[in-house]
């Protein structure tokens, strides 16, 4: 049997304007200030990544959203229309510690693309939490 032809995903070349403060207002909710601020540095500054969309919701150890979730479904619109995705944003974990990946924005991007094709390729940006934040 033939596989059904999945629509291109698409992905512009750097996280739009408003991925950082939506990133900065989720991480707020797990660091002080201070460490909000560097890593949204360390985020606009990180080189560009390629990593399966299946890889990171179990990095992550998020769920897979549902394809009628209201954000999912907008995103899913997006990829068939040829509309660009904006890459995602994240924290790196640290399996030494326990600590998981964080999606600091992009969960729902990250969702329609494995809806799309759990192995697509998405673009994302990695910060490593810096080691004096870790003692």
């Amino acid at each position: 049997m033939a596989k059904s032809k999945r629509p291109a995903i698409t992905w512009t070349g750097e996280p739009a304007a408003q991925d950082y403060p939506a990133a900065a207002s989720y991480l707020r909710l797990l660091a002080g200030p201070a460490l909000v601020d560097v890593l949204i540095g360390l985020l606009r500054t990180a080189p560009p990544h390629q990593q399966q969309a299946k890889d990171i919701l179990r990095a992550a150890r998020l769920p897979l959203l549902a394809v009628d979730d209201p954000e999912v479904v907008t995103d899913l619109q997006k990829i068939r229309r040829g509309k660009a995705l904006s890459p995602i944003l994240l924290v790196a974990g640290d399996l030494a510690t326990g600590r998981t990946l964080q999606v600091a924005d992009g969960y729902h991007r990250a969702c329609a693309s494995y809806h799309v094709d759990e192995d697509a390729e998405v673009p994302c940006r990695v910060a490593t939490l810096p080691s004096v934040a870790i003692s």
